[in-house]
């Protein structure tokens, strides 16, 4: 039992790190003019919701009555690009920490395509800062 505390835990975690993703991503779209850029932003922040849902699911699916909801968190192109990234660095260390967990395997899976996809957006946010003027 103690130890589904844990995984309960460490999925409302993750929960959290996807809102704060989400919500920083929403307010990079927000902050920026590039149409593309803010297109981008704008689907890295929905990406993160869905995230953010399946995990929810995955912690019912433990018993936990109310996974978390919230995140903790409440310009310039290349600023915002270096802050998304620095939010990104983030949350990959804690997927990764996450991955070395034990796992069931249907929560294992979802984590690990998730930690993919998000060291995607990673990568390639990195990639448009250092292109940023």
């Amino acid at each position: 039992m103690a130890q589904q505390k844990e995984i309960i835990s460490t999925i409302n975690s993750l929960i959290e790190t996807l809102k704060d993703g989400q919500e920083g991503f929403k307010q990079a779209a927000d902050a920026v003019k590039d149409p593309q850029l803010r297109s981008l932003f704008h689907d890295y922040s929905q990406q993160r919701s869905r995230f953010a849902g399946e995990l929810q699911s995955q912690a019912r699916s433990l018993g936990e009555s109310e996974p978390e909801k919230t995140s903790s968190a409440t310009g310039d192109a290349k600023a915002i690009l270096a802050e998304c990234e620095r939010g990104e660095d983030s949350a990959i260390n804690e997927f990764r920490k996450t991955m070395e967990d034990d796992l069931s395997s249907p929560l294992r899976e979802v984590v690990s395509r998730q930690y993919r996809e998000i060291q995607g957006a990673h990568d390639r946010v990195k990639q448009l800062r250092d292109a940023a003027k």
